[in-house]
């Protein structure tokens, strides 16, 4: 962290036109706190990066519980890594910047609200007495399609925690630092809370993907605030567009 330090100080440099921003009161910047949308992008972030973060922790136990591998295999299955994180964030600013946070965002919540509804089937065994005997069925993911589902998952995560930092940046350009500073600490938040949540419930309901049930009960949030938050804005384009051709 040292030598971090010394490379910071002696290759960066203060941009003039931003010490401007730096002499708004802590106040006023406090006051932004009031503000409805901080509030969302804590939630959206809470799922993208605390849910990322959880299921990086959960995850290596899970294959060992559900699947049976020992500790090392089940580490080396993990497809949700912090690496992949990292890498593919950029790509998720790529992606904002070229289609817009809202669309990226949007998509990144839908993909993981369909895998999530997936994951969420508990592995079943079940019997059916028919006119030729019994006969038995299984329903459950292999842990090929688990994994593979799981690394589209972390993919789409990895994207979301670009597509909503965009969103500060174009909502509160003379700001960031605050709003930030509030979403960036939501989104940790939700890594600390969830796994202790994932094990509040395997231990109440024995169910191992009852994790996933609680993932895909928080995107669900994020997609209904979503659809309301933005329902009116669309609304006041179209109306701004008519008036236009008017």
């Amino acid at each position: 962290m040292l030598i971090t330090a010394m490379l910071f100080w002696m290759f960066s440099y203060q941009d003039a036109s931003h010490l401007v921003s730096s002499k708004v009161s802590l106040r006023t910047q406090l006051a932004l706190m009031k503000d409805p949308a901080v509030l969302r992008y804590c939630q959206y972030y809470s799922v993208v990066f605390g849910g990322y973060v959880a299921l990086a922790l959960w995850m290596t136990k899970y294959y060992v519980g559900e699947y049976g591998f020992d500790i090392k295999h089940a580490a080396f299955r993990q497809p949700v890594s912090p690496c992949l994180g990292g890498v593919l964030r950029a790509m998720g600013g790529w992606l904002s910047d070229r289609f817009g946070p809202q669309k990226v965002t949007w998509g990144v919540m839908w993909i993981c609200w369909v895998a999530f509804f997936i994951l969420s089937y508990p592995q079943t065994d079940f019997n059916i007495t028919t006119t030729r005997g019994v006969q038995s069925f299984h329903i459950g993911l292999g842990v090929t399609p688990f994994t593979l589902m799981l690394f589209g998952v972390g993919v789409a995560m990895a994207v979301g925690k670009a597509s909503v930092f965009k969103f500060i940046a174009n909502e509160f350009p003379d700001n960031i630092g605050a709003v930030s500073g509030v979403v960036g600490p939501a989104g940790g938040l939700g890594g600390f809370l969830l796994p202790i949540l994932f094990g509040v419930l395997l231990d109440i309901t024995g169910v191992r993907s009852s994790a996933f049930m609680l993932l895909y009960g928080t995107v669900c949030v994020s997609l209904v605030w979503m659809h309301f938050s933005f329902k009116p804005k669309q609304g006041k384009a179209v109306a701004s567009v008519a008036k236009q051709s008017a």
